[in-house]
Parts: C-alpha cells; sequence; structure tokens
C-alpha cells in the first residue's frame, strides 16, 4: 500500500523539518509529546497508592469516633 522509506527519504523530511520548525522549536514539541505520552500511560495505569479520594483506615475511624460522641 505506501512504499518503504529508505535513509535517503527520512533525511531529507529531517531536513525540510528543520528547516520549516527550528531546532528550538522541534525540541519544545518533542518535550511537549513526551509529556503527553508520560501522561497517557500513567492514566493507563492507575496507581492505587495517589488516589486522593481514598481515605486510610485510620482516618475513617476517627471520624467515625467524633460522629458518634456528638
Amino acid at each position: 500500500m505506501f512504499p518503504k522509506l529508505g535513509t535517503q527519504e527520512l533525511l531529507i523530511i529531517l531536513v525540510i523539518v528543520l528547516l520549516l520548525f527550528g531546532v528550538g522549536r522541534i525540541g519544545k514539541i518533542a518535550g511537549e509529546l513526551g509529556k503527553g505520552i508520560k501522561e497517557f500511560r500513567k492514566g493507563l495505569t492507575p496507581d492505587e497508592k495517589e488516589t486522593p479520594t481514598d481515605e486510610k483506615p485510620e482516618e475513617v475511624e476517627k471520624t467515625e469516633k467524633v460522629e458518634k460522641t456528638e
């Protein structure tokens, strides 16, 4: 369906991209892309330690004791 890209074609594409965006802007784009991928992966794997809605059992017991005494 699509022709395979060789080394020469990839180098030509890289040079064109560098001319269009510049080195500094490509670095920023790559950094933002990396952060986005990192956040996407973090969202796919739920981390049980960092869920703010989960209360520790000690905190639940303290709130139950306070409610019972009032």
